[in-house]
Formats: C-alpha cells, sequence, structure tokens
C-alpha cells in the first residue's frame, strides 16, 4: 500500500471536509465548482453532460451535487483512499487508484466530464507527468483540473503539497493538446476545435 494512500484514513476526511475549524471544502464549495464545470462543459458539447470521472474524488462528495442538478448523470470515482473507497464505492460507485492506474482500471472509454479538483498538487511530479496520458486519453468533452500556481496560497493539508511554476501545468496541458476555455477548465481533442480564439484563457 503507498504511503499517500495511508494518510487519507477517515481521520484525514473528517479533519478536512467535516470539521468546522479546519474543513476546507463544504457542499456549497463543491456546488459552485460543479455548477460551472457543468456549465462550461455542457456549453461546447451542446447538450447535458452525460457522464463524469473524478480522479482523486475522496470520498465522493462531487458525486451527490453532481446528480442534484443533472439526476440522469452517470458518476465514477476513482481514488488512492482504500478507507473512502471501502466505505464509499458500492454506493458511490467509487474505484480504488490513483492517476497512474487509470489504464487499467474498470472505465469507459471517454466521458464528457473529467474531474480533477483539490489534487494535481499533492500528486508527485513524476507521477503527474507520468499519469495524465490516462486521464486525457478518456477525455471526449471538458476536464476540471484545479490547479495553483506556486505563489497561490492552497487551503488545507500543506504538509505534502508540490508548489509548482505555472508554467509547469501550462506546459503539461498544451503538451496533451488541451486549450484553456473556462476557469479552471480545458477542452480535450474532440472540442478544442470549437473553442474560439477569444474564449481560450490567456488574454
Amino acid at each position: 500500500m503507498k504511503p499517500t494512500a495511508l494518510r487519507y484514513d477517515r481521520r484525514y476526511f473528517d479533519k478536512w471536509y467535516r470539521d468546522p475549524t479546519h474543513r476546507v471544502s463544504t457542499a456549497a464549495t463543491a456546488s459552485r465548482k460543479a455548477a460551472v464545470a457543468l456549465a462550461v462543459a455542457e456549453y461546447f458539447l451542446e447538450r447535458p453532460v452525460r457522464t463524469v470521472l473524478d480522479v482523486g474524488c475522496g470520498e465522493g462528495q462531487w458525486r451527490t451535487v453532481l446528480r442534484r442538478l443533472r439526476p440522469g448523470l452517470h458518476y465514477t470515482g476513482v481514488d488512492p483512499s482504500p478507507y473512502a473507497v471501502g466505505r464509499y464505492g458500492r454506493s458511490r460507485n467509487l474505484l480504488l487508484g490513483g492517476l497512474q492506474d487509470l489504464p487499467g482500471l474498470a472505465l469507459a472509454p471517454k466521458y464528457d466530464l473529467i474531474v480533477c479538483s483539490d489534487v494535481l498538487y499533492y500528486v508527485p511530479r513524476t507521477e503527474l507527468v507520468r499519469g495524465f496520458t490516462g486521464l486525457v486519453d478518456r477525455l471526449g468533452g471538458v476536464a476540471f483540473l484545479e490547479a495553483y500556481g506556486s505563489e497561490e496560497v492552497a487551503k488545507g493539508d500543506t504538509r505534502t503539497i508540490e508548489r509548482r511554476d505555472p508554467g509547469f501545468y501550462r506546459r503539461l496541458f498544451r503538451r496533451h493538446g488541451l486549450v484553456s476555455c473556462g476557469p479552471h477548465c480545458y477542452a480535450g481533442e474532440a472540442l478544442r476545435g470549437g473553442v474560439l480564439t477569444l474564449e481560450r484563457g490567456g488574454v
């Protein structure tokens, strides 16, 4: 079992998701992010989002808010925490694994929306670079990839955060053909041709 997996036990989620003193993500926060991600994906897909892959999903918090907004949506979560998957795997459709494990998991070929919320800066650089291809290969629409530059202040468990220059993420996303199309939102190969010049980031 990976050391990172051991950290994400029940105490971890109780502290950062439920304890009013420390929590960094609430249902309201997740709802706002989910609403943005759905709206951007559906704008470019020109139809409702039907499938979502949530990588680094934790306890599957996004599933609740996404299905509240789109009741028929099919959600799949992936997380390296044996606790989270053991407790919620069956009820919330969570699979055990990390970014590098995606090619070996029972996943659909493509997803309308892929989510990595509050995740990328915890993934070791080598694993992120190696595993990112498996994520992009399954992108049939828009990816919500929450990342912060080294100068920006992250909240929550900062002990193992890898602070990276924004250029690192830009190069990584560009190398995989992603195009910025909204707040933390990136269009993949299937949609990037429909993203107009002034809809793209970097103005």
